[in-house]
């Protein structure tokens, strides 16, 4: 059996990590989006956990904790995480930073391959707008050790949907589409990564 663990970024109690106007609310944000995947995800016969139900913020340590007792439980070669979250530039002004990331940890791992599956349904999905990548190393996925992908032993990646203090990128994240169009890139990502129709 493949296990899912979705985590979505931060908490209710987290300062900043929202729009200017405060239309978007990253914690709630991606929780919506978690939500919306995890159905769409157990439709397909997949099991998802989600790593944070609760709404306040919980620390990176106790998710990396839950994240090793659940790779305890299913075994660490049946399970995957992801990490999804918005982007931002700055701290509360509106800025013109643009674009959709994935991140893995620094070498190659067996996330790479996780990460250019998301890559490949985001470049036909988000048509017209910009996929941030680093090819340096022959994949697109960026790279930088972040505490929830070093400290896991299961595969790992971490999305950056879009900016949340840019209006444009905002407006598109908070409309129907962009909900489907962000959650068909992890849903799909994921899928064709397991290999399941």
């Amino acid at each position: 059996m493949k296990v899912v663990l979705l985590d979505n970024g931060h908490g209710e109690d987290t300062k900043g990590k929202r729009s200017p106007d405060g239309s978007l609310l990253e914690y709630a944000y991606t929780r919506e989006i978690v939500n919306m995947c995890a159905k769409e995800l157990e439709l397909s016969g997949v099991k998802v956990i989600k790593l944070v139900p609760e709404k306040q913020d919980i620390s990176l340590g106790e998710r990396c904790r839950r994240a090793k007792l659940y790779c305890n439980q299913y075994g660490t070669e049946n399970v995957i995480l992801v990490s999804i979250h918005c982007n931002a530039a700055g701290s509360g002004q509106w800025l013109s930073a643009r674009g959709w990331e994935v991140y893995t940890t620094p070498g190659a791992t067996k996330a790479d391959k996780l990460a250019t599956e998301l890559v490949k349904v985001a470049e036909s999905t988000l048509v017209g707008m910009k996929i941030r990548r680093d090819i340096s190393d022959g994949d697109p996925d960026k790279e930088a050790n972040f505490y929830i992908l070093v400290h896991v032993p299961c595969p790992a990646v971490l999305t950056e949907n879009l900016f949340q203090d840019n209006k444009e990128d905002v407006e598109f994240l908070l409309s129907e589409k962009g909900k489907e169009a962000i959650t068909k890139i992890h849903v799909e990502g994921i899928k064709n990564y397991l290999s399941i129709k």
